[in-house]
């Protein structure tokens, strides 16, 4: 596993094994990165990185010139692995939480620019995740959310919905904020 670009591009991570999480391939991280590039400014963007897992996505963002990204996880060898490996890339701009994802959602008070949500495949109601940015007003106008997910789900008739995306066996699902009138 790899940064792909930016600053950091080329970056190699290598997380223990007693880490149980299914990362995004390099060959899916690199394709929707150009698809939000051509989205929305990838620098001095604040993101939130939910169900963060080795916190490939967070890396990711924080190379591309982030202002600020905070990687939400619950288990706490997998918090502990991307507080070390933001701290050993030098990264102080992300920021670990250790935190139910739905119960930081329903808590949450900042808005964001990007919403990356990975959550296990097999996590029932991780869909949830899609309502609660949207009801809690969790996106600035025009941002951004990307939920990663099996091709099981399906959101085509959400009135947020921008596109779908798929790259072998994973499927975003990418939804925009309007724009405030």
């Amino acid at each position: 596993m790899r940064i792909v670009g930016g600053r950091f591009g080329g970056r190699v991570i290598n997380p223990p094994r007693n880490l149980r999480a299914r990362p995004t391939t390099d060959f899916a991280k690199e394709n929707l990165f150009n698809v939000l590039g051509n989205l929305l400014e990838l620098e001095d963007i604040e993101v939130l990185d939910l169900f963060s897992g080795t916190g490939s996505i967070s890396y990711e963002f924080v190379s591309r010139g982030a202002a600020s990204v905070t990687s939400v996880e619950v288990n706490a060898v997998h918090h502990n692995f991307i507080r070390r490996t933001a701290a050993s890339f030098g990264m102080d701009n992300l920021y670990a939480v250790r935190a139910n994802v739905f119960l930081y959602l329903k808590s949450a008070s900042k808005r964001f620019d990007v919403i990356f949500s990975d959550a296990p495949y097999d996590l029932e109601g991780s869909a949830q995740v899609v309502e609660l940015v949207f009801d809690r007003g969790l996106l600035r106008p025009g941002g951004v959310l990307v939920f990663e997910h099996s091709k099981e789900h399906s959101f085509e008739g959400h009135p947020a919905l921008l596109q779908v995306r798929t790259y072998g066996s994973v499927r975003f699902s990418i939804f925009r904020m309007p724009e405030e009138e």
